[in-house]
This record gives structure tokens, sequence and C-alpha cells, in this order.
């Protein structure tokens, strides 16, 4: 089944956040709703979380970080990922498919001051950068990467496909 996707974020309205889960529903397979924590940043913050947490000394645009193993393409089964599941009140050891339970995803970390200077550089709206910025995080999260050019090539349809359903595609 389609997994559905909830957002963790303040820097987004209500609409904003409810169009994007609904954008991105299609990207994984699973049994339980998959929660994602949306941050957004200032250049120095994320530098330092760069330097921190990957050993690079440098300003990026997004950065992901997943809460377990997830593999590209593969089901998210709650029970093979126990540790990230969020039970709700009442809820036993093993009854992951119940109303109100998720899965934590991971954390995606957006630059909002690189979001604008590359909107600018590439000529589009900083709405279009950010989400894209969001939906390039979200997919790390999920196993993807962009090492090799088949990975790539896969990566960049799965970005495109959501950003269409945003209506914020590439002019």
């Amino acid at each position: 089944m389609k997994s559905k996707f909830l957002l963790d974020c303040t820097g987004l309205s209500k609409r904003e956040q409810t169009a994007l889960c609904k954008a991105l529903e299609g990207l994984a397979e699973g049994d339980t709703p998959l929660l994602l924590e949306l941050l957004f940043v200032s250049k120095e913050e994320i530098r330092s979380l760069n330097a921190r947490e990957r050993g690079v000394d440098a300003v990026t645009d997004v950065l992901s970080f997943p809460a377990d193993g997830f593999r590209a393409g593969e089901p998210i089964l709650a029970a093979e990922h126990a540790d990230c599941v969020e039970p709700v009140m009442g809820m036993r050891k093993g009854e992951w498919v119940r109303k109100g339970a998720h899965l934590y995803l991971g954390s995606v970390v957006i630059c909002t001051e690189r979001a604008k200077e590359q909107a600018e550089e590439y000529g589009h709206s900083y709405e279009r950068e950010l989400c894209y910025l969001a939906v390039h995080g979200v997919l790390h999260c999920l196993g993807y990467d962009h090492e090799t050019e088949e990975e790539r090539r896969a990566m960049r349809e799965k970005e495109e496909s959501v950003m269409r359903k945003l209506g914020l595609e590439r002019v």
C-alpha cells in the first residue's frame, strides 16, 4: 500500500504541508504513515551541522538524516523498523497498523538563505526551490542517492514526478 506522509514542520503553512504530503504519496510502499521532520536553518547553522555530522566545513543547501537504513524502492514495514515506530497511547508492542501510529523516517534540514540564492541563480521561485530541496531530502531519507548515473536518473525521475504534482515543474 502507498504510504502516507506526515510533516513535523513549523516553517510551512498547513496548506503547504498538506500539498507536499499529498504530492509525496506514492514514493514509498509501507504499512504505516511516514513522519518527517522538516527544519529550516541559517547558513551558519547548516555549516555547523555539515561540519559536525559529515566532516565538511561548508554551507550546503540541504542535509538529510534518515532514521534507519531504508532502501530505495523497498517497502517500509513497521515490524522491520520497530525502533522508528511512534506508538499512540494504549498501543501495545506489535500493534503497528493502528490509527494514529506512524514511523519516523528522518529529518531534512534546509538552508533558507542558500535556497533563496539558488532560486535566483536558477531563475525560478523561492517556493519551487524550497519544495525541490524538501523532496530531494525526503528521497535521501527513503534510501535514494545520486552517486552513479543510474541512481541519479532514478532519483531525478522521482523528484520531477513530485514537483509536477505540486505544479512546480522545471521550465
